[in-house]
């Protein structure tokens, strides 16, 4: 069994754990599945704003398929998360992140 048949297995007895449902939407974008990883991060949001990792990878994946304008309102939302949550690190990221590619635009 695979890391993300585990995972799937894993989150059938706990269907609304937000970090076996994190790490598939991961292993998703591991193997290749952006599209799958994109909608399951979007849906971990909607359902789980406050689960703040999310947002600095959805962001990215968001840039990797040219879509800036949605990683930089993804990161704009974390931001405010983070900042609620006094998560300072993962704030620090999300701020790293957004000024990297609103650079990035100017150019």
């Amino acid at each position: 069994m695979n890391r993300l048949e585990q995972l799937e297995t894993f989150l059938k007895d706990q269907p609304t754990d937000e970090f076996l449902r994190y790490a598939i939407a991961q292993e998703h974008y591991k193997i290749g599945n952006l599209d799958t990883c994109q909608s399951m991060f979007e849906t971990l949001v909607e359902e789980s704003p406050e689960y703040s990792a999310t947002y600095y990878h959805l962001g990215k994946l968001y840039e990797k398929k040219g879509q800036s304008e949605e990683a930089i309102s993804t990161y704009k939302k974390g931001i405010e998360i983070t900042m609620k949550n006094k998560e300072n690190h993962a704030l620090s990221e999300l701020k790293s992140a957004l000024l990297e590619l609103e650079f990035d635009d100017l150019i």
